[in-house]
C-alpha cells in the first residue's frame, strides 16, 4: 500500500509541473532581434541576451519588442545637475505578448552601464494603472515595492487595446521625482538614493527600460535642464 500511495503521489506532483511552468510567462523569442537604432546599446537582465529583444528606429521614434527584460541607452545621452528626462510610451496592443501587465519607462543616473557594476534608477508604468520605481546598484533595489496604483497612470480599455503614458524623471536640488501624465507620483530624497549599494550619482546616462514580453514605441525622448 505504501508503494501504491507513493507512486500515486509522485504522479500527482508530476502532473502539476507543466501547469506551473506554463504560468511563469517565459520570455518569448523575438524575430530579428538586436539593436539597429544608431548609437544605442543595451543590457538584458539575468542570462538574457540583447539579441533576444529588438530595438529599432521608426522615423523619430524607437520601437522596442522584448523577450527578456532589458535596458537601452545611448552613451551620448547624458544628464547632470538638475534636469528632467521625459518620453511618451505607447503600447498599441496592451498585453499582446504577455498574460499580465508588464511595465516600461525612463532610466536616469546610469553609470558603468553594461557592466556588472552598473547603477541606474528607473520609473516605469503599467497599462493597468500602476507604476514602479526601482534601481540597480549593481544589485536591484526597490523604492515602492512591486509597484502601486496611481490615478495619474493611464489604463488600457482591455487586452489588445492601446494605452499611452508620458513618463518624466527629474532631479531637483535634493529631490528625485517621477511624474506620469503630468502628475508627480513619487518623490525621494537624493540622499536615500545615492548611497552604498544604490546609485553612484544622479549624474549619468539616461535611457529606457522595458520588462520582458512587451511591445511599445518611445517618442519624444528629451532631456531639459531645470
Amino acid at each position: 500500500m505504501r508503494l501504491v500511495y507513493g507512486s500515486a503521489l509522485a504522479l500527482a506532483i508530476a502532473s502539476l509541473v507543466p501547469l506551473t511552468t506554463a504560468a511563469q510567462d517565459a520570455n518569448r523569442t523575438v524575430a530579428g532581434g538586436g539593436i539597429t537604432a544608431k548609437g544605442w546599446q543595451g543590457k538584458a537582465d539575468g542570462t538574457g541576451q540583447v539579441s533576444e529583444a529588438k530595438l529599432s528606429e521608426e522615423g523619430k521614434d524607437l520601437h522596442v519588442v522584448t523577450g527578456p527584460a532589458i535596458t537601452y541607452w545611448n552613451p551620448a545621452n547624458k544628464a547632470a545637475g538638475n534636469y528632467t528626462v521625459k518620453a511618451t510610451f505607447t503600447e498599441p496592443k496592451y498585453m499582446n505578448l504577455n498574460n499580465h501587465p508588464h511595465p516600461y519607462g525612463i532610466v536616469i543616473a546610469g553609470n558603468d552601464l553594461g557592466t556588472d557594476q552598473q547603477s541606474y534608477l528607473y520609473c516605469a508604468a503599467y497599462g493597468d494603472g500602476k507604476f514602479i520605481v526601482r534601481g540597480f546598484g549593481p544589485a536591484s533595489f526597490q523604492m515602492n515595492g512591486r509597484g502601486e496604483p496611481n490615478e495619474a497612470v493611464a489604463k488600457a480599455a482591455g487586452k489588445d487595446q492601446p494605452v499611452k503614458q508620458e513618463i518624466a524623471m527629474s532631479v531637483k536640488g535634493d529631490k528625485v521625482e517621477c511624474a506620469i501624465n503630468g502628475k508627480t507620483v513619487a518623490s525621494y530624497d537624493k540622499a536615500a538614493l545615492v548611497s552604498a549599494g544604490k546609485l553612484k550619482s544622479t549624474d549619468g546616462v539616461y535611457g529606457v527600460r522595458f520588462a520582458h514580453n512587451t511591445d511599445a514605441t518611445v517618442s519624444g525622448l528629451t532631456m531639459t535642464k531645470n
